[in-house]
């Protein structure tokens, strides 16, 4: 049996019912072999990144123990999207679900695809990512830089454009 690895998966979407897009995303993760929730932030509304003039965000990190590796996980992540309606969108525009790898254990991942980048190339200059993933994993050292993940917060712009939205709902 392979051995497991905690992965981060930051998720999120800004179109249709976005509370309903989160849940079945999170539904279709937990029933994938392979596969075994550990955490589950907080959702948090969020102001669009890159593009301003779309609706807001909401988002939210979840913990894995996982046994895939990083290819398998990013197809899992790729079919989740597809699964719950995501069609393509140009850059930084609007989606009804985003599944990105965020951390994969302590690995730095590169290949020559440049959807699977782990550490997730722009994780640290995004607020609407650091602050739901310093609620489940403050203590993770981001690979390569021998940092915790909630230091970047200090140093990334638009940490007030990411509320708790609703009673803090969570999916536990």
């Amino acid at each position: 049996m392979a051995e497991s690895v905690t992965a981060y998966l930051g998720l999120g979407g800004n179109l249709g019912d976005r509370l309903a897009a989160l849940t079945e995303a999170l539904l279709l993760l937990d029933s994938t072999p392979g596969m075994r929730r550990t955490a589950c932030s907080s959702v948090y509304e969020t102001e669009p990144w890159g593009v301003a003039e779309q609706p807001h965000f909401l988002n939210l990190v979840a913990g894995y123990e996982t046994t895939l590796p990083p290819v398998g996980l990013l197809a899992v992540c790729k079919k989740v999207e597809s699964q719950v309606g995501r069609t393509e969108s140009y850059r930084w525009g609007p989606r009804l679900i985003d599944v990105d790898i965020l951390l994969y254990g302590d690995q730095a991942v590169s290949v020559a695809d440049p959807d699977l980048q782990i550490p997730h190339p722009r994780m640290t200059q995004r607020a609407f990512v650091l602050i739901p993933l310093a609620e489940i994993a403050a203590d993770a050292i981001m690979p390569g830089r021998k940092e915790l993940i909630a230091q970047f917060i200090s140093k990334v712009d638009g940490v007030e454009g990411v509320v708790r939205w609703g009673d803090g709902i969570r999916f536990e």
